[in-house]
């Protein structure tokens, strides 16, 4: 019998790719997403991919009670994983009322909702944003954790928080926190892909639009930071690979391989690249020429961090099968089936 999974944020971009990969691993899947940062039509893709017609519930998870219908409707919920949050850095910045508001109160009605009905598995969608600056560019899950370097990644470290804190009062329920560094690129049959509403606030949407001519040009902020070329340095992982590690996470817990009731992994490529790096493998791959400017440092930014990513490697199976290539190729690919198809 396969066991039901309810993501979050089923629409997104990690969660719609999370959604094809369980669905690819046996399991059957419902949503919550009620669209505010993604679109109706990722479901249509999902379907070309997989064949199947995933149910979604359009509601706001800040709202308790249209939360809790979900779970009196599926009482068959062996596990949730939990991606609906805002998550744009910057747009935090301007926005933190707002990014406190739907980030925290979202997961603590889910997490209301799992004591509740017993669901046994929990995996929390978190982000390296926890570690803030760290003394090492290199970070392990035992980094000590600097004050975040914004709004949004402080919702991360009190969403860990509260995650531990309710595991300590139940025994029933076990977690696993996933700190992921940069998701990048697209499903390889370019039918999902990332999707920003309105301008793309990271690198790679912004790189393939300005590609494609949606955007005239493209800004690096800052390239005065202490770094091999003075770009800030991030560790890019296809979203595929990414998408793949929440699969394994839940059949970790579902076959209790965990040592405790909550564990943490890294998730990243295990590799520094910088902005401009980044920019000159889009260039090569596609055979584009991009068109951007240098421009100050944006508020909210880390100089640099990048995963070390042996533990989830040892304890989740997790093997990284695309590289820095493959994810500007996925992405342009993504970026071309868009305009091919309005």
């Amino acid at each position: 019998m396969m066991s039901k999974i309810l993501v979050t944020g089923g629409a997104g971009y990690i969660g719609s790719h999370t959604i094809v990969d369980l669905i690819e691993n046996g399991f059957e899947v419902i949503s919550a997403d009620d669209f505010s940062c993604s679109h109706k039509t990722v479901f249509n893709g999902i379907k070309k991919i997989t064949g199947k017609d995933v149910v979604n519930y359009a509601i706001d998870l800040t709202n308790f009670d249209d939360t809790r219908n979900i779970f009196l409707e599926n009482k068959d919920i062996a596990g949730v994983i939990h991606f609906a949050a805002f998550k744009a850095v910057g747009e935090s910045t301007e926005k933190p009322l707002s990014y406190y508001h739907n980030n925290l109160t979202s997961l603590i009605n889910v997490l209301k909702c799992i004591d509740e009905f017993g669901v046994k598995h929990f995996v929390f969608s978190s982000s390296c944003t926890v570690y803030g600056n760290p003394d090492e560019y290199c970070v392990t899950e035992d980094t000590p954790q600097k004050n975040a370097a914004s709004p949004y990644g402080v919702t991360k470290q009190l969403g860990e928080r509260i995650i531990e804190d309710y595991l300590h009062t139940s025994a029933n329920s076990s977690a696993v926190l996933l700190r992921y560094f940069n998701p990048v690129g697209a499903h390889p049959s370019a039918q999902i892909g990332e999707l920003p509403i309105g301008k793309p606030m990271n690198l790679v949407p912004a790189i393939t639009q300005t590609a494609i001519g949606i955007l005239p040009k493209m800004f690096v902020y800052g390239n005065d930071y202490d770094t091999r070329d003075g770009s800030c340095i991030r560790d890019y992982i296809h979203v595929c690979d990414i998408a793949n590690a929440h699969t394994l996470a839940l059949q970790y817990l579902i076959n209790k391989n965990n040592q405790s009731n909550c564990e943490v992994f890294n998730l990243g490529s295990g590799a520094g690249v910088t902005v401009l790096e980044a920019i000159r493998a889009f260039e090569t791959v596609t055979n584009q020429q991009l068109n951007y400017e240098i421009g100050s440092r944006r508020k909210g930014d880390v100089i640099a961090i990048y995963a070390n990513n042996n533990l989830a490697k040892e304890k989740l199976g997790w093997k990284i099968k695309y590289d820095l290539n493959n994810m500007m190729q996925t992405a342009w690919q993504w970026q071309l089936h868009l305009k091919e198809n309005g």
